[in-house]
């Protein structure tokens, strides 16, 4: 397979990991079966005066991952029924991470499709919530090391010709900044 990404990778400026991200693999291996998929799109939210990151209210009990060190998953529950994958970047202390908005699922697709209970693959990991829940991902693995042997991200040599950058999705506040990336013209992407 590929070469497993080490700390020193989420250790960069978020916007940096949030652009190189791209390509890369997501691996997941849980009782169930492993899952792969390359990562397609990712948002970044960095510091405390990003309006639209949760760092913004400070260190609380859901936040206190994105203060710190990085290569951990911070996995949190929106609207009370999706969860959320990200990967804490840049040093501890200072709150920044990744949102991993969606993949292109490679391996383990049976697996996924029995997750889902879904048959068309264009919708199967295309959107936070949904690759979350393919790939088994739940608050069980909320400050999992992204480094280790269950959840990690491997170079399998693919670099996007073309990266797109968009507003960040789903948010209020903090519109202006186009942090969200993806790769130009792939179906897996959640929204164009």
């Amino acid at each position: 397979m590929g070469k497993k990404l080490k700390r020193r990778f989420f250790e960069k400026p978020t916007l940096k990991v949030a652009k190189e991200l791209l390509g890369k693999y997501l691996v997941v291996k849980k009782r169930g079966g492993l899952a792969s998929g390359k990562i397609v799109e990712t948002e970044a939210y960095i510091g405390k005066k990003d309006p639209a990151s949760h760092a913004y209210i400070g260190v609380t009990p859901r936040t206190k991952l994105m203060f710190g060190k990085p290569g951990y998953a911070y996995i949190y529950l929106t609207y009370g029924m999706y969860y959320c994958l990200n990967f804490v970047t840049e040093k501890e202390g200072f709150p920044a991470a990744v949102l991993v908005r969606a993949v292109e699922p490679k391996e383990g697709l049976d697996l996924m499709i029995k997750r889902r209970k879904i048959k068309k693959i264009e919708n199967l990991t295309n959107g936070p919530g949904r690759l979350c829940k393919a790939f088994g991902l739940d608050k069980s693995l909320n400050g999992a090391d992204i480094c280790s042997d269950v959840i990690w991200i491997e170079d399998r040599g693919e670099n996007p010709e073309k990266i797109i950058s968009a507003s960040r999705i789903g948010i209020n506040v903090g519109k202006d900044k186009k942090w969200r990336f993806h790769i130009a013209e792939n179906r897996f992407v959640s929204k164009k």
